[in-house]
């Protein structure tokens, strides 16, 4: 039982994932003006981290590299806090600031949980 609820946790973790990794492909434009005015290539950085997420979320998946995965995404999750929804708290817009208020405790749960699962595997 203590298997199959490990497993089951590990790939319904690695879902959101997959789907925001796609989401920045299928919506790279709208993303791309989120990203900071002072950030260059805002395109590239959405499909980067888009591929990013993709690729952590195969890992997690596939329990190939998942340590250096988890510990990848929690770094990315940090720079998606800092650089979108700290700014975002405070650009003086209501709801701005409360989706950002949002976004930054969803991804910050998700960073932690991946720290959690980084010392869960060797590779």
């Amino acid at each position: 039982m203590k298997n199959l609820t490990s497993n089951a946790g590990r790939i319904i973790f690695s879902i959101p994932f997959l789907v925001f990794g796609l989401f920045h492909f299928m919506n790279g434009g709208d993303m791309a003006s989120w990203m900071p005015g002072w950030l260059p290539g805002a395109f590239f950085f959405v499909y980067l981290s888009g591929a990013a997420l993709i690729a952590a979320g195969v890992s997690i998946i596939t329990k190939i590299y998942t340590r250096l995965a988890t510990r990848l995404l929690a770094l990315l999750l940090l720079l998606i806090i800092l650089m979108l929804h700290v700014p975002g708290m405070m650009s003086g817009d209501e709801q701005m600031a409360m989706t950002s208020m949002s976004m930054l405790l969803k991804d910050t749960g998700l960073m932690g949980a991946a720290l959690y699962m980084s010392v869960q595997f060797k590779k």
